[in-house]
């Protein structure tokens, strides 16, 4: 699976799109347009850039475009919630830089700037936000127009908002780089539970062990082992708050070779023991 460049329709001709999320996730993908997501329920894990994390009901992130990114719902009972989020997509022509170079727009412009690492913002601004998202999905013209910019104005006043992908992190505009990377963090995704060995991965990417490691840290941000325990302890973190597997299971099943390593990669990531992050969500 490489990651898409992804083509989106937009129905009224116009450069704001809003609708409803359903399904299961997204396939690794791209393209140029900035893209809004607000989840409301359900839960899984979010992949923007070099940043892997879980998410949960009311998780609002910003990504600015050609960021490859994708969202991996987990399933409950049958399946996924239906309108389980709404997904707003917008063109940077549709603003314009004649008016985003106005005086009232600097705080949108910085924010358009710093969606280039991609933008999470707390539950609490994902509440305020929703109202106008959801008028978004049905409205058109100028009340559109209001709905996006009541959207941007929650944002903008947002204090509590941080960043996703690393300080390093750079788009790969390239597409013979971008799908390397795209190979290397869906054979990840797909097969962390199992021994990867530097010299496996290195073979995804058709690249020798030593020069794989540096293009690795250099595109990600952080080196091979680091994201792979990263997304392991990610899992980890989702089984022990939402099952009553035992500990040293959830190490089995998230990969660790031992329970020993998955407590000390836990701890390195975590800061506390899985068993004391477990306590805080009984």
């Amino acid at each position: 699976m490489i990651a898409e460049l992804e083509f989106i329709p937009y129905d009224d001709s116009g450069g704001f799109r809003a609708e409803y999320v359903c399904g299961s996730g997204d396939i690794w993908h791209f393209h140029p347009e900035y893209e809004l997501v607000l989840n409301t329920t359900g839960n899984g894990t979010r992949i923007v850039g070099d940043s892997v994390e879980l998410f949960d009901a009311y998780d609002m992130v910003l990504v600015a475009g050609n960021i490859p990114h994708c969202w991996n719902y987990y399933r409950h009972g049958n399946g996924t919630p239906e309108k389980h989020g709404i997904r707003l997509h917008f063109k940077f022509r549709s603003l314009g830089e004649q008016l985003l170079s106005q005086y009232e727009m600097h705080s949108l412009k910085k924010l358009l700037i710093d969606s280039e690492k991609g933008i999470l913002f707390s539950t609490d601004d994902a509440r305020k936000a929703e109202g106008f998202l959801t008028k978004m999905t049905t409205d058109t013209g100028i009340d559109k127009m209001i709905d996006f910019f009541s959207v941007f104005k929650v944002l903008c006043s947002s204090d509590t908002r941080s960043r996703l992908c690393s300080e390093n992190y750079k788009v790969a505009f390239d597409e013979k780089g971008n799908r390397k990377m795209a190979d290397v963090y869906s054979y990840i995704r797909e097969n962390y539970v199992k021994s990867i060995s530097l010299k496996k991965i290195s073979k995804v990417a058709k690249m020798n062990p030593n020069s794989f490691s540096r293009y690795f840290k250099k595109n990600c941000g952080a080196g091979f082992v680091e994201y792979l325990n990263r997304v392991r302890t990610n899992k980890a973190c989702y089984l022990l708050r939402e099952t009553d597997y035992q500990i040293r299971d959830i190490a089995s099943e998230c990969g660790f070779s031992s329970i020993s390593n998955f407590n000390k990669q836990f701890r390195k990531s975590e800061g506390v023991s899985p068993g004391f992050y477990r306590a805080q969500f009984n």
